[in-house]
């Protein structure tokens, strides 16, 4: 279960808050510090199937990007600051963000080349909030990766199914491509990512 801390704060006082060497995860959602829940064993080995793929992509490619052990995004609006599940990093352009190379704090949304949140039991944070704010930060790409189909119909469809949804932005808004099962998901970011859902959902494993 989420617990949060009821008193409103802003971004900074979040960060100035934040325990060192904290065993739990915390965002602020909307002025509020929330609890993360700890990641299920399922949860976490789509996450680290998903980072050793980009990263062999990353590589295999010799793009100019990595992905970060840990940062934080903090949403335009000042009232939000999130971490991800994964995030790939452009490191020419990291360079100009403000907070990057002292705070791991990301600000600018051309920093980014693509965010991923696998969903959890708080999946209406990842389609709702989340969202909107990765949408307005200007973030070019945004996974969302439902594995358990826990989304509401009007996110996945009806009858629900484990979905990733893969949000691009287009002139300045998210349009969403979704792929399921055997279907080889099309990155904007990593055009030669071959990749099928389903080996997401089953995190590499041959069944």
């Amino acid at each position: 279960m989420i617990q949060t801390i009821s008193k409103q704060v802003t971004f900074d006082e979040f960060i100035a808050w934040y325990p060192e060497k904290s065993e739990s995860r915390y965002e602020l959602h909307n002025r509020i510090i929330v609890e993360m829940p700890k990641p299920t064993g399922k949860h976490s080995e789509i996450a680290g199937f998903l980072a050793a793929e980009l990263n062999f992509a990353i590589r295999q490619h010799q793009l100019p990007y990595f992905i970060p052990k840990e940062c934080v995004i903090k949403s335009d609006s000042d009232r939000s600051g999130y971490e991800p599940d994964l995030i790939v990093v452009d490191r020419q352009a990291i360079t100009s963000d403000p907070r990057w190379e002292r705070e791991s704090i990301i600000t600018v949304g051309n920093s980014v080349r693509l965010v991923i949140e696998v969903v959890s039991t708080n999946w209406r944070t990842d389609y709702g909030h989340k969202l909107t704010d990765y949408e307005t930060l200007g973030i070019p790409e945004y996974w969302i990766v439902d594995y358990l189909g826990l989304g509401g119909k009007r996110h996945i469809g009806d009858p629900k199914q484990p979905t990733i949804s893969v949000y691009s932005l287009v002139e300045d808004e998210y349009q969403v491509s979704q792929f399921r099962l055997g279907e080889v998901i099309k990155s904007p970011t990593l055009k030669d990512l071959n990749l099928t859902a389903e080996q997401v959902f089953n995190a590499g494993i041959i069944k």
